[in-house]
């Protein structure tokens, strides 16, 4: 376990603030615009990411099953926050940033790589179905981010129906059922020349994201007496997983695919959510606080959480 641990921070956790970091420095150093930063992330990167997963992911009854599980869970997240945010009075902008902050998660940059690290010394197919159900969840993470993430921060600022226009202009909705439709194709599309483009766009979501996070926060004001950032953060790292638990057992999941989900529930807000949250300018500082505190706050709780699926859900 020390040793999982170790490699968790030191190779997921640790190299993220490195980049946020250099984002920093960035902002601190140049004008940059972080509103073009913003959406190359949301108009290039995000699209690319999803449809190479997806299109790359074999769909089958275990993975069928973790999506099922993370559009569930995403559900009840967005129920349950908004419901947290309605008894503590918040306004409709701090109230929807306060949902996607709790019902985003980082499933990509942080979710990936942390369950390749646990289950590192599994058999191959253990680990197999294990990378493939993160990716579902992580797809399905994508889409929802750029959907009813993009409306609830559209929301607080425009009609309804403008901020559903606003959320359907997101390439990454129309990158689903394309991918999709190209998976239905009796041809290998990872042959075709324009495929190689498609990897390095892919390739780009982790860094380009985190060093535009890294120039939002050096143009952040910290407001430490903002009750709603430690409460966001303890309702994503510590309420995630008890949500996470309690579907997993109502939806009868076990071994290899109820460990991925348990444990992939615990990781940090995600950092679209910041970007969302700049690009519609509904509450920025306290989106990117959010970010930050439980990207460094997961590095502990993580420890817990990885010790109790093994022991909760035993292969």
């Amino acid at each position: 376990m020390p040793g999982i641990i170790l490699q968790i921070f030191t190779q997921n956790i640790l190299p993220l603030f490195i980049l946020i970091a250099l984002g920093f420095l960035l902002g601190r150093l140049f004008p940059l615009d972080i509103q073009t930063l913003t959406r190359l992330n949301l108009v290039v990167f995000v699209p690319a990411f999803t449809f190479r997963n997806l299109y790359l992911t074999p769909l089958g009854s275990d993975t069928l099953a973790a999506l099922a599980f993370a559009a569930c869970y995403l559900a009840a997240n967005l129920l349950a926050s908004d419901l947290v945010a309605r008894l503590l009075g918040y306004p409709l902008a701090r109230r929807k940033a306060f949902q996607n902050a709790i019902s985003f998660y980082n499933s990509g940059n942080v979710g990936i790589p942390l369950i390749a690290l646990v289950f590192a010394s599994a058999p191959p197919a253990a680990a197999a179905i294990a990378t493939a159900s993160q990716v579902m969840v992580l797809s399905l993470q994508n889409v929802a981010t750029n959907t009813i993430g993009y409306y609830n921060a559209s929301c607080a600022s425009l009609p309804w129906r403008a901020a559903v226009r606003q959320a359907f202009r997101m390439p990454t909705v129309y990158a689903i059922p394309f991918a999709f439709l190209c998976k239905a194709i009796p041809a290998d599309l990872t042959s075709l020349p324009g495929w190689p483009a498609i990897d390095i766009l892919s390739g780009g979501l982790v860094p380009i994201a985190l060093l535009t996070l890294g120039v939002q926060l050096s143009r952040t004001s910290f407001n430490l007496s903002d009750r709603s950032v430690p409460l966001a953060s303890v309702l994503r790292l510590a309420g995630g997983p008890a949500l996470a638990f309690l579907l997993i057992r109502l939806l009868g999941l076990s071994g290899v695919v109820a460990q991925t989900l348990f444990v992939s529930s615990s990781v940090p807000t995600g950092v679209n959510t910041a970007l969302i949250a700049v690009d519609c300018g509904n509450e920025p500082d306290f989106a990117s606080q959010t970010v930050l505190v439980t990207t460094l706050t997961c590095s502990v709780s993580l420890l817990l959480v990885i010790y109790l699926a093994r022991l909760l859900f035993p292969i």
